[in-house]
């Protein structure tokens, strides 16, 4: 856009308002750029250290330059600014804050300033632009729009979305999807940023809420809500898995999300490339929904590790292929639906591995009790897994065992402490060569053993403790080339929990003084029995009663809770 001379009041504002037209800007930015420029040009035609100010009257178009001079206490920049009592010489009435203006005779724009004119009022539109964008779309993630490729730089796709432009990045695409310039494209909008070159509007065509967008675009009872979708996983155009759940008993969600013939499914296939879906039903329980996400092969068995979130999966050895998947897609997208690691194992492997830690149970038994072959096979059976659970554990229960008594029971028990004590005494001593202070003994909930493991990390003083973290202590998981690693911790192998972990840093702190007593976490108090009774009582009412009637007010609340407790008994036998 060009300002010269010849341009006269009509023309300026019919400029102004194709420019906001075109670039769908409100017209008042677009005249607030050209007084911004005619200023700059004003100021290189007056001196730069003048406050000239230039203002377009948006019906007329007439133009009116003015110089300013602000009242001030005291002047710094007396091209600027006025003293109070040389603006008390023009205006008896003037105040600290006053501003005096004179006109000043309008410039003609030479071929410079045409241009410097030229580049403020292109910046000014080329920002106001920015700033819709910005904010016509930063609400907008989530929601799929469609739009034309305009060019493919790099694998990187930029989409003309017609009233601004978005970028598919080479890793937001499906892979092997070929996009051509002319295209039109659907995609996700997952984030925007407001950058120094403008706003990112970032698409994707891989991102896991496309597919559940899609589903809402084709599955009415998706979009109204009557359909869930809680979690989506995906190999971009290869395969993924959709977990879906129903809040109308009446309604089966993978039966309306499959649709008639498979066509709402099929319209999301078609959508990405061909992408294979296997729509899973959502279960509250984590072992039944993590069996359905392992669809389609059969699983025979599982067991669970909440603390971890870990799940272990037995299936038959002609399921094992199915259950992993090619390159182990399936059980990676059901890891990654389910938000578990799982680990597949055959009904032979499981049963090795059972007969295993059998033999080994059995083998620490006869060590450490001095028994022969069958009485450890026996504690074994019975499900003891460890020598202190032996020497802990109620007397009865190892007396009730077939073919044992109570001397007997008496008698494993008492080799099981000995042992325990045998074993303690050589793991102090290990604490001791390893520099372990008594000071870490001390902390509750820090047993021999892991006073060994601390020496055998560098950990050997409360301080040192009281540095770690809880995933210091107990290992944490990364993700490397898409799949979940576990690093260990130094007291792995100890089941110990987060919270106990926590608690275990936070007593060494106090311990060495970093924090006190009081800054450990408080348990929730418990509730007294008859708390909740007394507490719906209005006392004060019953005060005023019992004054009115003359009768003492503790006996009116005791009759009171135990007539209380009388329609509780009645209503319990009815």
């Amino acid at each position: 856009m060009n300002i010269g001379v010849s341009a006269n009041k009509t023309e300026m504002l019919a400029i102004a308002r194709a420019v906001a037209q075109e670039k769908s800007i409100d017209e008042k930015l677009v005249l607030a750029a050209i007084e911004d420029a005619i200023e700059k040009a004003a100021r290189s035609r007056y001196g730069a250290e003048n406050d000239i100010r230039a203002k377009i009257d948006p019906k007329t178009g007439e133009m009116k330059l003015t110089r300013c001079m602000t009242v001030v206490e005291e002047v710094e920049n007396d091209s600027q600014q006025l003293s109070l009592a040389d603006a008390k010489k023009i205006d008896k009435d003037a105040e600290i804050g006053t501003v005096f203006s004179d006109e000043l005779p309008p410039i003609e724009f030479g071929r410079v300033a045409s241009l410097t004119a030229k580049q403020v009022i292109t910046q000014k539109v080329r920002e106001a632009e920015r700033e819709r964008q910005y904010e016509e779309y930063k609400d907008r993630v989530g929601e799929i729009v469609n739009g034309i490729v305009k060019r493919v730089e790099y694998g990187n796709a930029i989409i003309d979305l017609g009233r601004a432009e978005g970028i598919v990045r080479r890793n937001d695409a499906i892979p092997r999807e070929n996009i051509q310039p002319g295209d039109r494209v659907r995609a996700y909008i997952y984030d925007v940023r407001q950058e120094t070159r403008g706003p990112q509007i970032f698409l994707s065509r891989a991102h896991p809420d496309f597919m559940a967008a899609l589903f809402a675009q084709e599955v009415p009872e998706v979009y109204e809500g009557i359909i869930e979708i809680p979690s989506v996983a995906r190999d971009p155009g290869s395969r993924a898995k959709i977990a879906v759940l129903s809040n109308d008993s009446s309604i089966d969600p993978v039966g309306a999300c499959v649709g008639m013939r498979g066509s709402r499914v099929q319209a999301v296939v078609s959508e990405l490339a061909g992408e294979k879906i296997d729509i899973i039903p959502w279960s509250p329980d984590p072992a039944t929904f993590i069996v359905n996400a392992l669809q389609p092969a059969e699983v025979a068995k599982v067991v669970l590790d909440e603390e971890d979130r870990r799940i272990e999966v037995v299936v038959p050895d002609d399921q094992l292929s199915l259950a992993i998947g090619r390159r182990g897609q399936n059980v990676r997208l059901a890891s990654q639906l389910t938000g578990w690691s799982i680990d597949i194992l055959t009904e032979v492997e499981e049963s090795e591995r059972r007969q295993k830690e059998f033999a080994e149970r059995t083998s620490l038994f006869m060590t450490a009790l001095d028994v022969d072959e069958v009485i450890a096979q026996l504690l074994a059976t019975e499900g003891f897994s460890d020598v202190e659970e032996i020497a802990y554990v109620d007397l009865g229960e190892i007396a009730v065992i077939e073919g044992f008594d109570e001397d007997t029971a008496n008698e494993i028990q008492a080799r099981a402490r000995d042992y325990l004590e045998r074993i303690a005494a050589e793991q102090d001593a290990k604490r001791k060569e390893a520099g372990v202070e008594d000071g870490v003994l001390e902390i509750e909930g820090v047993t021999l053993p892991m006073a060994v493991a601390f020496g055998e990390n560098d950990v050997k003083t409360v301080d040192d403790l009281a540095g770690m973290t809880p995933d210091d202590l107990r290992g944490w998981f990364e993700t490397r080339n898409g799949e979940r690693v576990r690093e260990p911790g130094i007291l792995d192998g100890f089941d110990i929990t987060a919270e106990d972990a926590e608690m275990m840093i936070l007593r060494a702190r106090v311990a060495a003084g970093w924090i006190s007593e009081d800054d450990l976490p408080q348990p929730e108090p418990e509730a007294v029995e008859g708390e909740d009774d007394l507490g719906d009582l209005d006392l004060e009412a019953m005060e005023a009663e019992a004054a009115a009637l003359g009768v003492d007010l503790d006996e009116a609340v005791a009759a009171e809770m135990e007539q209380d407790g009388d329609d509780a008994e009645d209503d319990d036998r009815g």
